[in-house]
């Protein structure tokens, strides 16, 4: 697929005008049915970017979504999450019959502002996460975040007054923190797919150290061990964490520091030679994690073998 042009969306009045829908009842956040979206012609060659936060559940949506250059079928109950200056593009199968049902939460940030919310909403790491990482939904929990929206959309139906925004806010809480837990039981109940990343990433830092050429390469990063395992680096932390207890940054310490004991226990190499061949650019940072992670020095740890 060709993606051309950019299409910057600011309101969600104009989302709904772009997508054939009705006028918004609240020009703020809205509740919007996937079935009754009408994606335009030049759908296919458009990447799009929200003012925005959006929050969708989607099934047999006869799309693909194409987010960080990975593309997902929506031929399953599934959820995302887009914030405001995400770039992403739709991908439309016209010739396949339109079954497609669920929603999307629009949310403008004007909504939140002034509540606790605002400044919360950052820490929900899922915003971050590829679509390819998407939250795969039981029907049971499919059911509950489908009630908490409901009971959004009928709030904002109702005859707006000074309780409604802190009751929508609330409900938009707590279907963040349900989509957090789902995402924590995905984590652990897809185990074996997660542990082939763990095996993946195991065999990927090992074939690094065991490069001889870190000295020029420096020292492996996040960055470059989750673009190497096709996943965000949020992604990546979130299924780390759940499964070890560690980041990725503390995960590559742990197997660097691993390496220099190896290298202190069975050579006569120096405290510097070894820190180069690690990847350091100073011993003296070298000197500094092993100290931090060991509560020795390289020379004390060596001493001990003595």
């Amino acid at each position: 697929m060709t993606v051309g042009k950019r299409s910057r969306i600011k309101t969600i009045t104009e989302f709904h005008q772009s997508r054939g829908l009705p006028k918004p009842e609240h020009p703020l956040i809205s509740v919007v049915d996937y079935a009754a979206i009408r994606h335009t012609p030049d759908a296919n060659v458009t990447n799009w970017m929200l003012d925005f936060y959006s929050i969708s559940v989607k099934r047999n949506a006869a799309t693909k979504i194409r987010y960080g250059q990975q593309a997902y079928d929506f031929d399953e109950g599934v959820m995302f999450f887009i914030a405001p200056g995400q770039v992403f593009s739709v991908e439309v199968n016209r010739d396949l019959p339109v079954k497609r049902s669920g929603w999307m939460l629009l949310v403008h940030p004007d909504f939140l502002w002034n509540t606790a919310l605002a400044a919360g909403i950052k820490k929900y790491e899922y915003f971050d996460y590829s679509v390819n990482e998407a939250l795969f939904l039981s029907e049971k929990e499919e059911s509950i975040v489908n009630n908490i929206v409901n009971n959004i959309r009928q709030e904002y139906h109702s005859n707006i007054d000074k309780f409604s925004q802190d009751i929508i806010i609330s409900q938009i809480a707590t279907l963040l923190n349900y989509a957090e837990r789902f995402y924590q039981r995905q984590f652990i109940t897809r185990k074996k797919t997660n542990h082939q990343v763990l095996g993946r990433m195991e065999k990927l830092l090992d074939d690094y150290f065991n490069n001889d050429d870190l000295i020029g390469k420096g020292l492996p990063t996040v960055q470059y061990v989750s673009e190497t395992l096709h996943m965000s680096p949020s992604y990546l932390r979130g299924l780390l964490n759940a499964l070890t207890g560690q980041s990725t940054q503390h995960y590559i310490h742990d197997k660097l520091i691993e390496r220099a004991k190896l290298k202190l226990s069975t050579t006569d190499l120096s405290v510097g030679e070894i820190a180069y061949a690690l990847g350091f650019e100073h011993p003296q940072s070298f000197s500094k994690l092993f100290k931090t992670k060991t509560n020795l020095s390289p020379l004390e740890f060596r001493r001990s073998f003595n």
